[in-house]
């Protein structure tokens, strides 16, 4: 791959991601302050990855704020895929749908996509997958969505209810028009190939569930996209809204380029990792600054490209004022490397203390979130 070219699909993610070009190639539209005042005019707050604009794109959220003004069933859904352990890169999603929930008061449905990593990944089985379920699960709910208005299912358990809609939306779709949106050959297997109206199903789910109007926002990473723009087309061939969506960008991976990758481990923060483990990578992690100290100090760093820079800003320094100092520092080579390296590797230590204890927690309350059926 040439330098600045990438890949982005709902199954892979090379190279360096230009995001304005994507607003074009996939035709949603950038987020812009009249959106964002709204969003913080019923949260109370702009949240950071708003404020930071790692969510930077979206199809019609406006018109979903407006339906919840108006009184309409304004729900939210979000999903995951479980092939691994979970990254710091997958909670990104997760934690706007909870900041979206807690403003809105919005029920959450939850999709778990054990399907679909069986059909695209043909080294692991059913029963590694369903190992991966069940842990990824604790980390869904150690994020601390409201159990009373959150519905998690999986695909395989929760086969009728969702079956009955995919068949609906799968009735409306022609090879011609998913192979294009996905990219699908003729050795395409044909799980994987009906697999996109499983996952346009639960954004018609709560208007089966109860018989009433509702109006979906899916927040979810920028390479899910092309689902829902298949998942618009058919709604309203079946009597439904068109989902709406809210895109975030993609955590960079501790290397040099790429996103965050379960399958690069290197790579990753996982939330398994002991607090000591996730400092050590941290600290080893690819930063924007010169081979010496001196010469850091006489060219100064470019945080446009360092890690560590990159998740202050993105996730864990909340202060404005501080995310700007330390870049301009940076920049003049008034600050080096090991400062913000230590600073974060602190910040992540008592993220994954905090977030392990949640997920122990959790084990307790897994079946008051499950749809079952």
């Amino acid at each position: 791959m040439e330098k600045g070219e990438s890949t982005v699909t709902p199954w892979e993610v090379k190279g360096e991601v230009d995001y304005d070009a994507l607003i074009k190639q996939f035709g949603v539209e950038p987020l812009d302050d009249v959106l964002l005042e709204r969003l913080k005019k019923q949260a109370g707050f702009l949240h950071i990855l708003l404020r930071r604009r790692m969510f930077f794109a979206h199809r019609e959220l406006g018109d979903w704020i407006s339906s919840y003004d108006k009184g309409v069933n304004a729900a939210l859904y979000t999903g995951r895929g479980p092939s691994g352990n979970t990254h710091l890169g997958h909670l990104i999603p997760w934690i706007f749908t909870k900041y979206l929930q807690d403003a809105f008061g919005s029920e959450l449905y939850f999709q778990i996509t054990d399907d679909e990593k069986f059909y695209v990944n043909p080294d692991l089985t059913l029963e590694e997958i369903a190992g991966y379920t069940k842990d990824n699960l604790l980390d869904i709910i150690a994020v601390g969505f409201d159990p009373k208005k959150t519905k998690i299912f999986c695909d395989m358990e929760y086969t009728k209810e969702l079956y009955g809609i995919a068949a609906r939306v799968a009735k409306h779709v022609t090879f011609s028009t998913a192979k294009a949106a996905f990219g699908f050959t003729d050795s395409s297997n044909i799980g994987i190939i009906f697999f996109p109206a499983i996952q346009a199903a639960p954004c018609f789910l709560p208007q089966r569930l109860t018989g009433k109007d509702a109006h979906i926002l899916i927040p979810c990473a920028i390479d899910q996209e092309p689902y829902w723009r298949v998942t618009r087309d058919v709604a309203p061939k079946l009597g439904f809204r068109k989902p709406a969506g809210v895109y975030s960008k993609f955590i960079p991976g501790l290397g040099s380029g790429g996103k965050m990758s379960a399958s690069l481990p290197e790579t990753a923060i996982f939330l398994s990792d002991s607090p000591e483990a996730g400092a050590k990578k941290i600290k080893n992690a690819f930063t924007g600054g010169q081979p010496t100290i001196k010469e850091q100090k006489e060219k100064g760093g470019n945080p446009d490209v360092c890690v560590i820079y990159s998740y202050l800003y993105s996730l864990f320094d909340e202060d404005d004022k501080n995310v700007m100092e330390t870049y301009n520092q940076c920049k003049s080579g008034g600050i080096m490397c090991g400062t913000c390296k230590n600073r974060l590797a602190e910040m992540i230590k008592i993220f994954l203390t905090e977030h392990q204890k949640k997920r122990a927690d959790a084990k307790a309350m897994v079946n008051e979130f499950m749809l079952k059926g």
